[in-house]
């Protein structure tokens, strides 16, 4: 078998994408998604996604490095804006569907404004916070982020805490008003990435829920690049949500097996 492949990245977090529109992708082989995913054996990638459907009915399968289907994935939902535009299926805007849901998103340049999931359930601890946004994210405060270990500590909390099933671990450094700097350890990767678009969007709303962000507003900083966060808050509930950054094709090419 042979198909085309197209490779993206936002900020760092970066995806191989397959117009499956056609439905050809051997999508329930998860050891070749793992294989094609892998930094010396395959391609690499931090995700493998399928863009499928036509418009307005567009969804978003994503699949973790390991191979397996994952949760929702932001920069990846992001990328798919990308791709979708660039393979001239939409023009600005567009709508998709994700295993968490439908999201609109708008496209201008390589910037991609995507609108997550509400979000209305926030659970302190008491060094950190959880919460879903449209994947589960462990939120904790900690100094001199750039010497933090964060595969250590991400792994240890990942599985000590949260089990088998697991959780992104998001470490978060204040850096001034209304900014934040984030480093990530992702399940399903098992490492720590240059950037996680849920993970993002979860720092700014538990930044928002314990009184650390004074406004709507956030910019968050990973290793990756910068990302922004704006979201309305009413009565216990975060709606409006939506993650905003660069998406960028990095190249394309063709795959045997």
């Amino acid at each position: 078998m042979q198909f085309n492949f197209f490779k993206y990245q936002g900020t760092g977090n970066d995806f191989i994408m397959v117009d499956n529109r056609g439905g050809t992708f051997p999508k329930d082989d998860f050891d070749r998604v793992a294989l094609l995913c892998d930094r010396r054996f395959g391609i690499g990638a931090d995700g493998l996604i399928l863009l499928e459907g036509e418009e307005p009915h567009f969804t978003m399968g994503y699949y973790n490095s390991d191979g397996r289907p994952g949760s929702m994935c932001g920069n990846g939902g992001r990328c798919l804006v990308a791709f979708a535009r660039d393979l001239g299926l939409v023009n600005r805007e567009m709508t998709f569907t994700a295993v968490d849901g439908d999201h609109k998103a708008s496209i201008e340049g390589d910037l991609v404004s995507l609108q997550m999931q509400d979000v209305s359930q926030i659970l302190e601890r008491p060094n950190a916070v959880f919460l879903d946004t449209g994947s589960p994210h462990h939120v904790q405060l900690v100094e001199d982020l750039p010497r933090f270990d964060v595969a250590q500590e991400g792994a240890k909390l990942r599985y000590g805490l949260y089990g088998q099933s697991g959780s992104n671990i998001n470490f978060v450094e204040l850096q001034g008003k209304g900014s934040f700097a984030v480093r990530t350890y992702e399940r399903g990767v098992e490492a720590e990435t240059l950037s996680c678009g849920t993970g993002i969007t979860a720092v700014a709303l538990a930044m928002h829920a314990t009184n650390r962000l004074p406004d709507n507003n956030a910019t968050i900083k990973a290793p990756g690049g910068e990302l922004k966060v704006h979201f309305e808050f009413r009565d216990g509930t975060y709606s409006e949500v939506y993650l905003t950054g660069p998406a960028k094709l990095v190249f394309k090419g063709d795959m045997s097996w």
